[in-house]
């Protein structure tokens, strides 16, 4: 019995939370790597365009909920979606028109698209404080059933002390990224525009000589790196809460969860998001709890923490630097940072 509690402990404070945060930090390395693979550059500004993309989610959501409209037991944000990724991607396309597209018809290294990106992200990052009803408060904007099954449910149904709690949210975000990645992999793999993507991922000069128009192929991309951003942003907002600062933050583990997996490498993208998220959340959880099922007569002296809630992002950064320092390329071989 007790062997049965430290498992739902694990699961319910380690596992879950984990597989959700590391859904989101997939979505979220997916449109790094993409651009990156296609565009070659690192984008500083993805973590402000995702905060951006679910502000306008959160603003359609609650003019829909104004208006009566919602999706029953799901979060109306789900319906927002659609919209928010329109106004996100008009946001791109035009950013890559003002900026880089500049740079990119001179030819510029890209440590100078690099730049212009931190640039946008300070833009990004102010244009979403000034968005009405945003500024730089906390919103919560999740409806809908709460729970998929709630601790007390738990406990009366197994009979186990310990509860697990699951929430709609936390299985909402894995089975939304499970349907976007396969679509992603569906396009990439079957579409003549996905073919013509990858071709000039792998050379753009030959890409070039075989017919491929090189602006469609980046407005292609830019508008599925847009979707891609706001969805992650929007789960990761559902699952949280929204703050824009919060999104500046979560830059350092998805670069984090490309780079492990290997930037340019979608695979690489998706497994380097649940290594992140899983080193993140199972290095700052007090694991007493779970000893204490595992071995009833030993007392701890602590909390079994290996490093405090406030240091997590400082799991990201030395996972960074370890991967830097020993396989720039990645788990899956990526282009080389």
């Amino acid at each position: 019995m007790d062997l049965l509690n430290a498992l739902v402990a694990f699961l319910n404070f380690v596992f879950v939370p984990a597989a959700a945060y590391g859904a989101q930090l997939a979505l979220g390395a997916l449109g790094v790597t993409l651009i990156y693979g296609i565009l070659r550059f690192s984008n500083f500004a993805h973590g402000d365009t995702m905060a951006f993309g679910t502000a306008i989610v959160i603003l359609f959501t609650w003019g829909f909920q104004s208006l009566g409209i919602s999706l029953g037991p799901l979060p109306t944000a789900l319906l927002a979606l659609v919209p928010g990724i329109a106004v996100t991607a008009l946001l791109v396309l035009g950013v890559d028109r003002v900026v880089y597209r500049f740079y990119r018809a001179r030819k510029s290294p890209p440590i100078i698209l690099v730049m212009a990106s931190v640039g946008v992200m300070f833009v990004m990052n102010g244009l979403t404080r000034m968005l009405p009803y945003i500024g730089v408060n906390e919103i919560r904007f999740d409806d809908g059933a709460r729970f998929v099954i709630s601790v007390r449910e738990f406990r009366d149904l197994t009979g186990l002390t310990e509860g697990l709690a699951l929430r709609s949210t936390q299985l909402l975000t894995v089975v939304v990224a499970v349907l976007v990645v396969a679509a992603l992999f569906w396009f990439l793999n079957r579409t003549r525009s996905g073919k013509a993507m990858r071709a000039y991922s792998d050379n753009e000069d030959l890409a070039l000589l075989s017919g491929i128009d090189p602006e469609r192929v980046v407005r292609q991309t830019w508008i599925i790196a847009a979707a891609l951003m706001t969805i992650a942003g929007t789960l990761y907002g559902l699952d949280k809460s929204f703050k824009a600062f919060n999104y500046f933050q979560i830059l350092l583990p998805i670069f984090a969860a490309a780079i492990v997996g290997g930037l340019g490498s979608p695979l690489g993208a998706i497994a380097g998001g649940f290594i992140v998220a899983f080193s993140e959340v199972a290095i700052t959880y007090p694991w007493v709890k779970v000893a204490g099922y595992l071995f009833p007569d030993w007392q701890p002296g602590g909390l079994l923490q290996l490093l405090s809630t406030e240091y997590k992002f400082a799991v990201s950064f030395i996972i960074l630097i370890v991967v830097l320092l020993f396989r720039p390329t990645g788990l899956f071989r990526g282009k080389s940072v």
